[in-house]
């Protein structure tokens, strides 16, 4: 018999809820482990500034003997609902053993926890905003998962859709080689777009600096450029003042390219970091005792692969070249660090616009993912 808990947000209870995942996937090559102190700080209300718009509810599923063999959080951001006009309620931070039983008495928790609140419908995996890991996968286990991404094992999809889920959105990733000079079409591209809208690249070598004069303008292009995509959350000025000080502290600023426009306004950017999927398989989700060495050497070591975090562009901009600026100052920069590889984010499906930025690359569609839906009526 299966017993759900709903589990307190403390920082004991949280280690153990995330702590679960990681032991699930013990000795798996393919999945990357979150970093426990990160997860627990997206989970606590005290911590995470998505909850002035958001809350939350997480249970654990135990076996007779007292063992977690499931977990799931159901959330409900009220901003998207308002802007939507919609009534959703979300799951995510889903795991659960290879067991029918488990997976329904999780997903029905959420479900009547959703319902309770006055939802409608449930759709997941989802996290609080965009910054958060979502899609379930569904195609491409035998891939190296990324930081930046959910790794699942593929009985996860036969469950969620035997419970009559289906699908609500569908989610491409890309792999591709990095070439060793810069396309001729994207060079070309690259110097027309600078002479005819006035622009040029922005780079610094100051994190301090970089945050001073473009960390806000950063996350407000990106609330810009994100605006239409599926169940965007926008990211208000707290959100992107605990964001501002989380990650850019971490980046490699060679790797962050900036584009603005004559009145040094912000136009696109591009954000890509060294595959930090070996140093956190190593670390094990721990920054301590070794974890940190890990995680450090990853940051500075040498690497074959790096993930394209994210590209935004103005939406005035878009389809008008600036992603070849981008690329005309990155692609060098990835040579010189000795990358062969480079991973895409998810990109929605059907967004061919995103797409099409790869076509002048050696390219392999590598993962695919969804979210899932089901009606509370």
């Amino acid at each position: 018999m299966i017993t759900i808990r709903e589990i307190p947000a403390t920082p004991s209870a949280l280690k153990k809820f995330t702590q679960f995942q990681i032991d699930l996937y013990e000795g798996n090559p393919y999945f990357v482990p979150p970093l426990v102190s990160d997860d627990v700080n997206t989970l606590m209300p005290s911590r995470n500034p998505a909850f002035d718009f958001c809350e939350a509810a997480y249970f654990m599923a135990y076996d007779d003997s007292g063992n977690p063999v499931g977990r799931i959080a159901a959330i409900i951001n009220r901003q998207v609902n308002e802007k939507n006009g919609e009534k959703n309620a979300r799951f995510g931070f889903i795991d659960f053993i290879d067991d029918p039983e488990v997976s329904r008495a999780l997903l029905s928790a959420a479900e009547d926890w959703a319902r309770s609140k006055g939802m409608e419908t449930i759709i997941g995996p989802l996290g609080f905003t965009d910054l958060d890991h979502e899609g379930m996968l569904t195609d491409g286990y035998e891939e190296l998962s990324t930081m930046a991404t959910i790794y699942n094992y593929p009985y996860y999809v036969k469950h969620i859709e035997a419970l009559g889920y289906t699908k609500a959105n569908t989610w491409l990733e890309y792999v591709m080689d990095v070439p060793e000079k810069i396309p001729e079409k994207y060079d070309r591209i690259a110097d027309i777009v600078k002479k005819k809208f006035g622009l040029r690249v922005l780079k610094y070598t100051s994190r301090k600096k970089i945050k001073q004069e473009y960390g806000h303008a950063l996350f407000e292009l990106i609330n810009e450029a994100y605006a239409d995509l599926y169940g965007y959350s926008t990211l208000t000025p707290r959100q992107i003042d605990y964001y501002v000080n989380q990650y850019i502290s971490l980046l490699n600023l060679d790797l962050v390219t900036l584009v603005v426009d004559a009145d040094d306004k912000l136009v696109g950017v591009g954000i890509s970091m060294q595959s930090m999927s070996r140093a956190l398989q190593k670390s094990r989700g721990k920054l301590w005792p070794f974890g940190w060495y890990h995680l450090l050497k990853g940051l500075k070591g040498k690497n074959d692969r790096v993930d394209l975090l994210l590209v935004a562009v103005k939406p005035e901009y878009q389809s008008k070249g600036v992603n070849a600026l981008l690329f005309q100052d990155l692609i060098p920069q990835y040579n010189k660090c000795g990358f062969k590889w480079a991973e895409s984010n998810p990109e929605m499906a059907e967004n061919t616009k995103v797409q099409s930025q790869w076509s002048y690359f050696t390219r392999r569609q590598h993962r695919a993912r969804a979210a899932y839906q089901k009606s509370l009526n």
